[in-house]
């Protein structure tokens, strides 16, 4: 397939440009999905938050039962090592993974001895200070962690999220609002929100449902610290709908501010700003 931007692969010791093949038809990640990632940044130099992603990764991996075999400071040193393939004004993705290779017990569940290990760079430009979106409520929900693996970054949870994504842009948003499984408020398809009242930030409470996601966390700390009230809690959809102003925060384009939700058309916000402006300041430290 051509058409993909600048990548580079670390497996099994070596960098390979372009998108190496990596599974074959028996390989069990490719039809029983035992498969984790994780996403970190470059931009501008800088890797915010990388150790953390790192961490989360190998915390995924056992999650899954596969076998991290990677340390963390193996992959921040791969990881810095793969940076310099690029041209330095290049935005990056940075993408570990790890996936099984054999069945195990069962067949469905893998052998974690047989898991396998690479790092994925490539060109993925960030969006720029003038990014926004708008958002609907999906049909689908997210899944309870009795029915999913949701306490990891885990490749199998994605197609749910895809499916949202595609159904309210079929509809003409951007992206779409999940609830859990109770009918609350949890995320967006594949980033963390956050909505505004008064001059008061307010996010879903990690509730076993999906990702307290490192953006996020980063965001809650750097909200505080500047002196902004930030409450974790239950959110119901109309207080969103009901709200000042929301936002979004994800690894791929950091923050997000919200133009719209359903019909409604939104302001971009003093407090969305003064987020975004929050992390990449953070990130450039």
């Amino acid at each position: 397939m051509s058409g993909w931007s600048e990548t580079w692969t670390w497996i099994d010791g070596a960098w390979q440009g372009g998108n190496p093949a990596i599974a074959g038809p028996r390989t069990h990640a490719f039809w029983q999905g035992s498969s984790v990632f994780d996403g970190a940044r470059f931009f501008d130099g800088v890797m915010p938050d990388l150790d953390l992603h790192c961490q989360r990764f190998n915390n995924s991996a056992q999650a899954l039962y596969l076998k991290p075999i990677m340390r963390e400071g193996e992959i921040l040193e791969l990881c810095a090592e793969g940076v310099k393939k690029f041209s330095s004004d290049k935005q990056l993705y940075i993408k570990p993974m790890y996936w099984a290779e054999e069945d195990g017990p069962g067949v469905i569940s893998c052998d974690p001895e047989s898991t396998r290990f690479a790092l994925c760079l490539f060109e993925a430009p960030m969006a720029g200070d003038d990014v926004s979106m708008s958002v609907t409520l999906s049909p689908f929900r997210r899944p309870s962690i009795e029915t999913m693996p949701v306490n990891a970054k885990a490749g199998c949870l994605y197609p749910n999220g895809a499916r949202a994504v595609r159904e309210a842009k079929a509809r003409g948003f951007d992206n779409a609002v999940m609830l859990d499984t109770l009918g609350n408020v949890a995320e967006l398809t594949a980033a963390n929100i956050f909505l505004v009242k008064d001059g008061e930030v307010h996010t879903p409470v990690p509730n076993g449902t999906f990702l307290n996601g490192i953006t996020r966390q980063r965001m809650i700390q750097l909200l505080r610290v500047a002196g902004i009230t930030v409450y974790e809690r239950t959110v119901a959809y109309a207080e969103l709908k009901a709200a000042d102003e929301l936002f979004s925060t994800g690894n791929y384009n950091k923050v997000v501010p919200l133009n719209g939700i359903e019909e409604r058309t939104m302001e971009i916000g003093p407090v969305s700003r003064k987020a975004r402006e929050l992390y990449f300041e953070y990130a450039h430290k």
